[in-house]
């Protein structure tokens, strides 16, 4: 079975969705799958709303394959890119390419909540 085949169709409401602190996520950082391979069974795209309480953050990483945007709804924090500092406020938005390294922290007083678009969903292997 290819994996087009377990793809499924979906119209959900975001409430209906559990928030989660993944792995590498700290302090009331949290984010709900909306479109990834846990919801429609898609390989090429995890799109997910995160919710940062102030002082929440994730942690410095990088990813080998995957690209990025994130795009910021409301609140504001501190986006680090190769350790250059950005701060990022609502409609600012950013396409981050494999190898750089990255973390986002909520610096303001309010929450954090922005999109984000990852693809593929896994770090691991190439799109075909």
């Amino acid at each position: 079975m290819s994996k087009n085949s377990e793809l499924k169709l979906l119209v959900e409401k975001m409430a209906n969705l559990p928030w989660k602190e993944y792995p590498g996520h700290f302090g009331g950082a949290l984010s709900k799958e909306l479109a990834g391979p846990l919801t429609s069974g898609s390989s090429r795209v995890d799109f997910r709303i995160s919710h940062y309480a102030p002082m929440a953050y994730v942690q410095e990483h990088v990813h080998k394959i995957q690209e990025q945007v994130y795009y910021v709804l409301e609140g504001e924090g501190i986006l680090t890119l190769d350790n250059v500092k950005h701060l990022m406020r609502p409609h600012d938005y950013v396409f981050i390419p494999p190898g750089v390294r990255h973390s986002f922290s909520n610096t303001g007083t309010q929450g954090l909540v922005f999109l984000v678009i990852t693809t593929p969903s896994d770090d691991t292997e190439e799109m075909s």
